[in-house]
This record gives C-alpha cells, structure tokens and sequence, in this order.
C-alpha cells in the first residue's frame, strides 16, 4: 500500500467509516492469527486477541505515527503485545495451580498438544515466514524466534541470551528489517 493509500485508509477507520475497518480485517487477520497462534498456541485464545487488536484499532488508530510505520506493523505490534499479556496471564494462573495442587486443592493440568500449523489460516504465509527465518543471521532468527513466536519480551531475551537490552533491540531491528524485506512480495501493503 502505498503512503497516500494508507493515509486515506487510516483517515478512513478515524472518520469511523466501517467498511475500512471491514477491509482492514480482511486484509490483516490472516496476518494476526498466525502472529498470535505462533505464541498462544490456542486458536480460540488467539481469535480473541484478534478481535481485540482490532478493537483497539478502530479506537485508536488516530494515534498511529504516520511517518514512523504502517499500519499493518502497528497492528501487529499491538497482537503481539496483547499476546505477551496472555502468556503472562496464563504463566500467573499456572503457579496459582501449582501452588493449589501442593495444597491438594486442585488438579494440575496437562499441557496442550502442538497443533498442525497447516491446519491454521494463512499457513502458505507461515511457510514464507519461516523460509524467511531460515535465511536470517542466527542471531537475529533467534532473537526474532523469541520475541514473535514465543513471545518473549526484550528484557526476557537479553535475560535468556546473556546479551545487552540494546543489542536484543539491534538484532530485531535488524531481523524484522531483511524479513520486512524478503517478505515484501507476499502482500503490496507490508512494510
């Protein structure tokens, strides 16, 4: 999309103008789902932060810095981080579990099984993802792994890799930029 199109796409969602959002639904969730099923890892958890992402999106696109992004890359900035808080939410509610389970109160759970990731909408762009990945320096196809399909935030990856806080930004910045780049021919509005 180019930046005049995308400007009047946003200047559309800001007027409330429901069919932009329509088309923006049509045009990014395939994006979001696999972003948000990649670290939540439950279809129907991830719909949910898909949904949201969008709410969020239709109150508050305004906000969106035209010259620094897209709005794609916002959006799915915004599922990523919905994303985190789950997978924060969820870490919460398993050390409550242990803690019961210890007390013989409750149960504790079983782990999910690893889903088909071509049964998932979108699957042909995960497969152009990972190819993507595949080409990328080790350190930034690791440091970008954690960050968007574990969910990881810049402090836990510099924790885990034993690396700086800014070189985790750099090694990111970096990756998302080739992949940004190698990935530019999937769809006209990635960037």
């Amino acid at each position: 999309m180019s930046a005049e199109g995308e400007e009047s796409f946003r200047s559309r969602l800001a007027a409330r103008d429901q069919r932009a959002l329509a088309e923006l639904v049509d045009v990014a969730s395939p994006w979001l789902l696999g972003l948000v099923q990649g670290i939540l890892d439950d279809p129907d958890e991830a719909e949910d932060v898909v949904i949201e992402t969008f709410r969020i999106a239709w109150d508050k696109v305004h906000h969106v810095d035209a010259g620094s992004r897209g709005l794609v890359p916002w959006l799915l900035e915004v599922a990523r981080n919905r994303a985190i808080d789950r997978v924060r939410a969820r870490r919460r509610r398993a050390r409550l579990t242990e803690r019961l389970a210890v007390l013989g109160t409750v149960q504790a759970t079983t782990p999910a099984q690893e889903p088909d990731e071509a049964a998932r909408p979108g699957w042909h762009v995960h497969r152009e993802v990972h190819r993507a990945l595949s080409e990328l320096p080790d350190e930034q196809r690791t440091t970008v792994h954690l960050a968007y399909f574990e969910g990881r935030t810049h402090s836990e990856i510099a924790e885990r890799l034993e690396i700086p806080l800014g070189t985790v930004k750099t090694r990111l910045r970096l990756g998302l930029g080739r992949l940004r780049q190698r990935l530019s021919g999937l769809k006209d509005w990635v960037t």
